[in-house]
This record gives C-alpha cells, sequence and structure tokens, in this order.
C-alpha cells in the first residue's frame, strides 16, 4: 500500500528524534519513485532489505511527461526480472522494432534475414509509471513514502546516513545504512552530497506531441537522421504515437514565433513522412529547449546514484529508461548482501561504480560528442551508409541502438572490415547502375 505517514511524539504533533545510538530505520533510503526508484526499491527488497521509496509527488499515478516514452531492449531483462512483462503486454505496450533513415537511404534491420531480434517497449509513461510503482508498494519489504520530498542529508564523518523529508505533515529524518538518489537529471540527492557535475551542452532542442490516427510503414518505430536535425516517430500503447523532433538551435527562433506551425512542417518534410495532417493530436506540443547530458561518478561513502541521477543521456536516442532500469539492477546485484549488514558496502558500491563507468561511459562519450550538432564523423558514416546496403551491419546496428553491445564490440574490426567491404562493392556497383535515391530503393 502506498503510505504518507509521519512519526509523531503522543500528543505533541513534533517529529520524534532518534537516539544517536539507535540502528538505522531502513538498510536503504531511497529519493524519487519513478523507474529507477521503483526498480531498486523491489531489487533490493527482495534480496531482503528494508526499503523506504520516498516520491515527492502526492499522488500514486504520477508520470513523467518528458520522456522518450521508449524502452530500449537493454531494459528487457530487467523487466522481467520484475515480473512486469505480462502486464506491459497486457496494457499494449508496443514491441519497439525499428527503421531509420540516414542520406543513404533507410536501415531497416527488421528486413534483414536471421531470427528475432531482440526488443523493448514502447510504452508511455503515463502507463508505465503508476505500473512499477504500484509493484514496488506491493513488495514486502518496501514502504511507497508519497509526499515526502528530500530536503538535506544526515553526514556522520563525511559518510551519508540518512536523509531529512518535508512531508505535509512536518520534517521528518530517515536513517539509513544507504541512501540511493534516484531522483532525476537535477538530482538534489546528488547536491546536497556535493557529487561533481560534468556538464555537456546539447546542441538541439526537442518538441513532442502525441497522436491517434497517424499508421507508420510496417508499424514500427522510425527516426529520421537529418544531421544536424534529428526526429523520431514511436507507436506506443492504446493507439497512440509519439511525434518528436529535435532540430538544431538554430532553428530555434523559428519554432519561438510559431511552435505548432514549425512543428507540423518539420514533420511534414521529413522523407518518407507520416501522414500527420490526418491524424488527431491529443497532447499539446511540449518539449524544452536546453537538455544538456549530465555525468555525475555513482558513488560516494554510503550514497549511491541512478538512473538520470548519475546520468542524463541525450534524450535523442531514448536511453534514458532502459539507463534507469538497468543502473537499478546493477546496484541491487553489487549491494544486496552489504546493505543488510552481510558484506563490505564500501566495496560494493566501488564494484557497482566501476561497471556502471564501464558500461556506460562509452556510450555517453559518444553521445555527448553528437550532441554538438557536428555532421556524422568518417567512422560514422562508414557504419551507417554500409548498414543501409548490408542486412547484417543493420542487425549490428540495432544491437549498439539497443544498448546491448557498446562501442567497442559496435566499431569490432570485424564488422568495420565488413563495412569497408560493402561501400567498396558499392561503389562498384554504382559505376554500373543507377545511384541509390533518397529513399534508399
Amino acid at each position: 500500500m502506498f503510505l504518507t505517514e509521519v512519526d509523531h511524539h503522543e500528543g505533541d504533533g513534533q517529529r520524534m528524534a532518534k537516539p544517536e545510538s539507535a540502528g538505522p530505520d531502513y538498510d536503504v533510503v531511497i529519493s524519487g519513485a519513478s523507474l529507477a526508484g521503483s526498480a531498486a526499491a523491489i531489487l533490493l527488497a527482495r534480496r531482503g532489505a528494508r526499503v523506504a521509496l520516498l516520491e515527492r509527488r502526492s499522488r500514486p499515478t504520477a508520470y513523467k511527461t518528458l520522456c522518450t516514452h521508449s524502452l530500449t531492449a537493454n531494459a528487457t531483462p530487467v523487466l522481467e526480472e520484475l515480473g512486469l512483462l505480462p502486464a506491459l503486454e497486457k496494457a499494449g505496450a508496443v514491441r519497439n522494432e525499428a527503421r531509420w533513415y540516414t542520406r543513404w537511404g533507410w536501415i531497416e534491420p527488421g528486413a534483414a534475414p536471421g531470427p528475432e531480434l531482440p526488443y523493448g517497449y514502447n510504452v508511455r509513461r503515463s502507463t508505465l509509471d503508476p505500473m512499477i510503482r504500484c509493484r514496488a508498494a506491493e513488495t514486502p519489504g518496501v514502504d511507497v513514502l508519497l509526499g515526502h520530498r528530500v530536503t538535506g542529508l544526515l553526514r556522520e564523518a563525511g559518510r551519508t546516513v540518512g536523509v531529512r523529508a518535508s512531508t505535509s505533515e512536518g520534517e521528518r529524518e530517515l536513517r539509513a545504512r544507504l541512501v540511493v538518489g534516484a531522483d532525476g537529471k537535477d538530482s538534489a540527492v546528488a547536491g546536497f552530497a556535493g557529487v561533481p557535475t560534468r556538464r555537456h551542452e546539447n546542441a538541439r532542442f526537442g518538441y513532442f506531441a502525441h497522436f491517434r490516427g497517424l499508421p507508420l510503414r510496417d508499424g514500427i518505430s522510425h527516426a529520421w537522421f537529418l544531421v544536424p536535425d534529428m526526429a523520431y516517430a514511436f507507436p506506443n500503447d492504446d493507439g497512440v504515437t509519439v511525434v518528436a523532433v529535435l532540430p538544431d538551435k538554430k532553428r530555434l527562433p523559428d519554432f519561438r514565433r510559431d511552435l505548432e506551425g514549425s512543428f507540423l512542417d518539420f514533420v511534414r518534410a521529413l522523407p518518407d513522412a507520416p501522414p500527420i495532417d490526418s491524424a488527431e493530436r491529443i497532447t499539446k506540443i511540449t518539449g524544452t529547449v536546453d537538455y544538456p547530458l549530465h555525468t555525475r561518478r555513482a558513488t560516494a561513502p554510503g550514497l549511491a546514484l541512478v538512473g538520470d541521477a548519475a546520468l542524463t543521456g541525450d534524450p535523442l536516442w531514448g536511453v534514458g529508461c532502459g539507463w534507469a532500469l538497468q543502473s537499478a539492477q546493477w546496484l541491487a546485484e553489487a549491494v544486496g548482501p552489504a546493505v543488510t549488514g552481510r558484506g563490505d558496502l564500501d566495496r560494493s558500491l566501488a564494484l557497482y561504480a566501476a561497471r556502471h563507468r564501464r558500461r556506460l561511459g562509452g556510450h555517453q562519450y559518444l553521445a555527448a560528442d553528437f550532441a554538438k550538432g557536428r555532421p556524422f564523423n568518417p567512422v560514422e558514416r562508414l557504419m551507417f551508409s554500409a548498414a543501409v546496403r548490408d542486412g547484417a551491419l543493420a542487425r549490428h546496428m540495432h544491437l549498439f541502438a539497443s544498448r546491448l553491445i557498446g562501442p567497442p564490440r559496435f566499431l569490432n574490426p570485424v564488422a568495420v572490415a565488413r563495412a569497408a567491404a560493402v561501400n567498396i562493392r558499392h561503389r562498384g556497383a554504382a559505376g554500373r547502375t543507377p545511384p541509390l535515391s533518397p529513399t534508399g530503393s
């Protein structure tokens, strides 16, 4: 069940002070009950931890709106461990096969021969967030405390040992062996702990809206790499399609003068554009003009960060939800025994930080570089153009875009050599046959 109560002295309405010698109220206190926080709470409680899951909003059905509303395939094993796959399928979440437009044509992994590709899900956060938060509330060992906003950290000898939280009934303190910041890219927990933030500027801005009656070819996700401009359209649950545009900031004055007109004109101009004029727009056009990427160290003494609090990616890649769930799983696997007093917590946190850095650092480096709005570099031109022309490389790119492999495996010598050979053959054939049209036909 969802809880909002605050401890009181009998009769005087004041917060009960906890004796300094007393043990922690919980094994883990988590700030933020969205994807990363709820997943971490479930997975840690299943490993025997007593967890307080704090959420500043008071409604159990609250959800994030500024999102790609898509879970990349790297999240599917976590969803399976959480037991959410049947509920997602029942709610109409769409398995997210995709095709990507480039100036060389369409990359279509699903059209290439081979076994079924790994998939994630497109699902609106209005469906997903209450689902996972409810699962957390039903998990033995988890107390979901709504209307609790963390206002500070409890510190002893340079170590975080709990939080202060503001509630409708006053302020309270909760002590724990571990405090987890799952409170987003502008993490208050990271700020209170003094965790340095590396900020990467984003040369693009973004707007999106939801539509009904907007068919997409083969019913799958589309993305357009019109470098430096970008766009995507994702089929979602309940027959809704999410359409987003991510133009270079040089276009920002036009969008500020006429948001709706600029948005619709941008979509209409896309190659093989979806028929947006015949669709029904069911939400406002929403977005942000400044969305930098953030990178933080994932741990400090007595503290861990998950999801966007640890690493905020570029929304054009749609990886934030998947990384939120993965980082929660990595944290639970690393610290599960230690937070219940059966291991060295500092060593466990170091293992989590190393895994987080190893698995996501390369992806973030490339994303931050591409966020500058630069053109494709030579290696990207090689891989994207070859993936248009070769099914095996298109499937290889699907694994990378789904964050199932990292940059070293994506750019392994065999793949790069194959891409070079494909393009050499194409140039030879181009001398004898008409070149590719803009749509790759």
